[in-house]
């Protein structure tokens, strides 16, 4: 079976880095896209970032462009999630997926989300 586990998460002051990690089983990794969300207290699940399947096609949502960086390395089945300069609305629990594309646009496979890393920063 498909299974996704973040790790990298916790507790950072504003302005600090971290970097995330998704270990993936039970798919053929690097043949899919793939992508981070993450979900703030009272918020809904937001895009953060994907890559394709060879590690072109990189987007990100506006908030953290130029900050965190996604990177994937296929011989060791995970993909990363860099984040710096972090600041207090970065706190969420992350989740990575994997995904395709509709146009640009990437699009999870709702079916296979992780259990999440926490990424709290404080200010």
């Amino acid at each position: 079976q498909v299974q996704l586990v973040e790790s990298g998460g916790g507790l950072v002051q504003a302005g600090k880095s971290l970097r995330l990690s998704c270990a993936a089983s039970g798919f053929t990794f690097s043949t899919y896209p793939m992508g981070w969300f993450r979900q703030a207290p009272g918020k809904e699940r937001e895009f953060v970032a994907a890559i394709g399947a060879s590690g072109g096609n990189i987007d990100y949502t506006d908030s953290v462009k130029g900050r965190f960086t996604i990177s994937r390395d296929n011989a060791k089945i995970t993909v990363y999630l860099q984040m710096n300069s972090l600041k207090p609305e970065d706190t969420a629990v992350y989740y990575c997926t994997s995904g395709y594309y509709i146009g640009r646009n990437f699009k999870p496979y709702s079916n296979y989300w992780g259990q999440g890393t926490q990424v709290t920063v404080s200010s």
